[in-house]
């Protein structure tokens, strides 16, 4: 076929367009997780392997966290764009020179529990046990627990991150995730009992999405995208989880497809990611008078000075907003 000087040229432009576009660089965004690849972390590597991120224009990196790493600290030292963590480190670190903002979050409460081998009515019963706290305990949600159940006098052990002592122990009771310790706890055979601290009033939300102050300010479009991207990506997850499981896997080939499909049934359970405001506001939704209490909270107990970190500095819900992942 015979093409015309002017066909050549609108082919020659096709081309090039077509050139441009594909070529068009996706903008690189690095998220650090607060522990090693798990279902907890599933909305995330569900969103990286179905093309989301890339969709939306973003070449995101995830990067594990781990029990001796301070995802905060690497944050701020430029190693993350932004991180997972409980809203609450947020504030925290505000007052020790970091300025970090909550942006969204994947539970709608914190997913923090006590585990008992007797069942009780009210925290009030548990006193005279003693206590499994692992460090960072001291500085979140032990503070409230003391003065809000009545817990101020009980023995305390540490807690090493093995169930091992509290099947060995009826004494015992033991801090954990609702998502992970009863995995293994439940092979012990033994009967316990699960306290979500969220049933008993504990108020921040968790696995919060933080980011630095300056690059909410500087890059808020790829903040944006990269939260509707993920929230995206818990959506699919939890239908289907299988792309996000591969992944997992990838990174963290210790967690077994067991305890990933426990995982993913405790979060439906106990609708940490649906449930709550996620019902009317969408997946991820944050909103000011959750975060003023744990504000409130953190003031009370003495782990924050309300002088030196400025409540309204310290979220912002422009890059959740119009998100709207109804769930």
């Amino acid at each position: 076929m015979k093409i015309g000087r002017k066909s050549t040229f609108s082919l020659l432009a096709l081309m090039l367009a077509g050139v441009s576009a594909s070529g068009m660089a996706e903008e690189k965004f690095t998220f650090l997780t607060n522990w090693y690849a798990q279902a907890e972390h599933g909305g995330f590597y569900q969103a990286q392997a179905s093309g989301l991120y890339k969709k939306a224009g973003l070449d995101v990196s995830i990067n594990m966290g781990g029990p001796q790493v301070n995802v905060m600290q690497l944050m701020a030292a430029g190693r993350a764009d932004c991180t997972l963590g409980d809203n609450g480190q947020a504030l925290e670190t505000w007052e020790a020179g970091v300025h970090a903002v909550t942006v969204a979050t994947v539970f709608q409460h914190s997913p923090t529990v006590f585990i008992s081998h007797d069942k009780v009515d009210q925290p009030q019963q548990l006193k005279d046990k003693t206590f499994l706290l692992a460090t960072e305990a001291y500085n979140s949600f032990w503070p409230w627990a003391k003065s809000e159940l009545g817990l101020e006098k009980v023995k305390i052990r540490p807690y090493t991150f093995s169930v091992q002592p509290f099947l060995a122990d009826r004494n015992l009771v033991q801090q954990g995730y609702v998502t992970s310790e009863p995995f293994s706890i439940e092979k012990g055979g033994k009967p316990f009992y699960v306290y979500m601290l969220s049933d008993w009033g504990y108020p921040p939300y968790g696995n919060s999405i933080i980011c630095m102050a300056d690059t909410v300010k500087q890059r808020p479009a790829a903040v944006a995208a990269f939260v509707k991207a993920s929230m995206q990506g818990w959506k699919t997850y939890l239908q289907d989880p299988t792309a996000g499981n591969a992944l997992i896997a990838r990174d963290n080939p210790q967690m077994t497809a067991d305890q990933i499909a426990f995982g993913i049934a405790q979060m439906k359970k106990y609708q940490l990611v649906t449930g709550g405001d996620a019902q009317t506001g969408g997946i991820g939704i944050i909103t000011e008078s959750r975060l003023k209490k744990s504000w409130d909270m953190l003031v009370k107990n003495k782990l924050i000075d309300a002088e030196k970190v400025p409540f309204g500095q310290t979220y912002t819900l422009d890059m959740i907003k119009d998100a709207k992942v109804m769930p």
